[in-house]
């Protein structure tokens, strides 16, 4: 690797080492291993599904303790992905069209059939009419694309460029609620600290800070008003450290046209330092996509509460066992019960190693057990949806835990991987809680509990020339690889992501 002052110079700017960067080049050379699945993790056996009356004693439970509470929500990037169907339709449109039929792209022809079911409709409309166009001729003559000028590029609402969070995502009683909004209101609902205090963190791109900021100080004081609370809004980026350079085909240095190497995002795993330098008792974690209108969000809200619920009572039994290990002496017999707890309700199988150590180590291998970061992650019913799924994942130790798999990290040339994984029942849906402070109540290094050996390396192409690149272990895979996890059954009804724009057609979205 051959390195010249300019490229030190650079990567001083990013606070990177020439040791971080060989450290990637290195992943390049040797790769990742696929993780081994064991089984699918399934209700009774890695995941709790609640009864009504669990369910109302953990949201007692959460409701009860007065704790600090983060709503911490990913809502970089563009709305690219939600447009690339309508803007690639774009690309090859024609002026004007006899008859919709003649368009042979059926998500395209569901947009403009239902156009004015978007919340977005009347600013469009509004923007069309400015320009001297009425959307209502346009559809009938066929100028779909004369629409989507206007809605996807700066020459009008340039909807392609803008974050989700910005996006006019639904219409309730003639008000009109972007993402951001939604999320908004979720906090007034369930994630209230003290002082009737609501903390929202949203990780953005420096590009849509100024974005963030008008809307949010636009419509913050009529919610303050509304839910009688106050509203504290944090933003963070993903930090230029987590950047992974790029190599072409033979793993050699990929550099732009100027000579200067060429690094991309560290993938949403990057985010993980976002969260580590967050201080709260408790982090509620939720994709900015997936929010609904008020009619919808009792269900959300009641699990949201019941998995802080359960999450402070796992603590609590935590904090007990560690309580007793870290006395000066202890019977054998309470060994042997946090032994037990570990395995049926952490669902945690030591290795067979733990066979030989002698009570003494004994206590202080389940001490560094118990003691780590917690999370209580939702998991929904696998409908067809995408997403990872949760599994018992045998380590090189011969250990057993819970981890959520993507497909990617899943050798499925392996026959017997495939099959556990075709066996799957559930998928995580981003519904997360957790707790990141040990029994000392002293916050943990989150970084110090990623696995490193679960980052993803694809295929991309740049100037027209192909690139390997690296992605770091994503933020609820590998990233919270070495966390306490419990897996809990949620309804489908609390997961409605926007991924394509016609997802907001969906009845959830209308």
């Amino acid at each position: 690797m051959q390195l010249n002052h300019n490229d030190i110079l650079q990567l001083k700017s990013k606070g990177l080492l020439v040791k971080d960067l060989e450290d990637q080049i290195g992943n390049f050379i040797n790769g990742f291993p696929y993780l081994q699945i064991f089984k699918p993790a399934k209700v009774g056996d890695g995941i709790l599904k609640l009864t009504e009356k669990e369910i109302q004693l953990y949201q007692k439970i959460y409701e009860k303790t007065k704790v600090d509470v983060i709503k911490f929500v990913p809502a970089s990037g563009a709305a690219t992905r939600m447009f690339s169907f309508l803007f690639e339709f774009f690309e090859k449109a024609e002026t004007k069209y006899n008859s919709i039929n003649e368009i042979y792209d059926i998500d395209v022809i569901k947009f403009f059939k239902h156009i004015d079911k978007f919340a977005f409709y009347n600013e469009l409309k509004s923007k069309l009419e400015s320009k001297n166009l009425n959307i209502n001729d346009l559809l009938k003559e066929g100028h779909y694309k004369a629409i989507l000028n206007i809605l996807l590029f700066k020459t009008g609402l340039n909807y392609n460029e803008l974050p989700k969070g910005v996006l006019k995502f639904h219409v309730e009683n003639n008000q009109v609620k972007s993402a951001i909004e939604e999320h908004l209101i979720e906090g007034a609902l369930y994630a209230i600290s003290k002082n009737k205090k609501i903390k929202i963190h949203f990780t953005i791109s420096p590009e849509h800070v100024s974005l963030f900021q008008n809307l949010i100080n636009e419509v913050k004081p009529s919610y303050e008003k509304k839910f009688q609370v106050k509203y504290e809004i944090t933003f963070s980026q993903q930090k230029s450290s987590t950047d992974i350079v790029a190599v072409d085909l033979n793993n050699e240095l990929f550099r732009n046209s100027d000579g200067s190497l060429f690094f991309r995002p560290g993938g949403h795993g990057a985010l993980i330092e976002n969260l580590n330098d967050l201080d709260s008792d408790y982090i509620f974690i939720k994709n900015i996509d997936n929010v609904v209108p008020d009619r919808l969000k009792d269900e959300a809200v009641i699990y949201k509460k019941a998995l802080a619920g359960i999450l402070i009572s796992y603590k609590e039994k935590i904090n007990k066992y560690i309580e007793i290990l870290t006395e000066s002496e202890f019977y054998i017999s309470d060994l042997k019960d946090v032994g037990q707890f570990i395995k049926d309700e952490l669902c945690f199988i030591p290795g067979d190693e733990i066979d030989e150590l002698s009570n003494e180590f004994l206590a202080l291998y389940y001490l560094k057990i118990l003691n780590r970061p917690i999370r209580v992650c939702g998991m929904v019913k696998n409908e067809g949806e995408p997403g990872g799924g949760p599994f018992w994942v045998k380590h090189s130790d011969g250990s057993l835990d819970l981890q959520i798999v993507e497909t990617s990290q899943i050798d499925q040339t392996n026959a017997d991987q495939l099959k556990i994984l075709k066996k799957s029942t559930h998928f995580n849906p981003v519904d997360i809680v957790i707790y990141i402070k040990n029994y000392k109540n002293q916050k943990f290094d989150l970084l110090q509990y990623r696995d490193p050996e679960t980052g993803f390396i694809s295929i991309k192409t740049k100037d027209g020339r192909k690139l390997k690149a690296q992605e770091l272990p994503g933020l609820w895979n590998g990233a919270m690889a070495n966390w306490n996890t419990i897996f809990v059954e949620v309804p489908i009804s609390t997961f409605n992501p926007v991924k394509t724009v016609n997802d907001l057609l969906r009845p959830e979205h209308q």
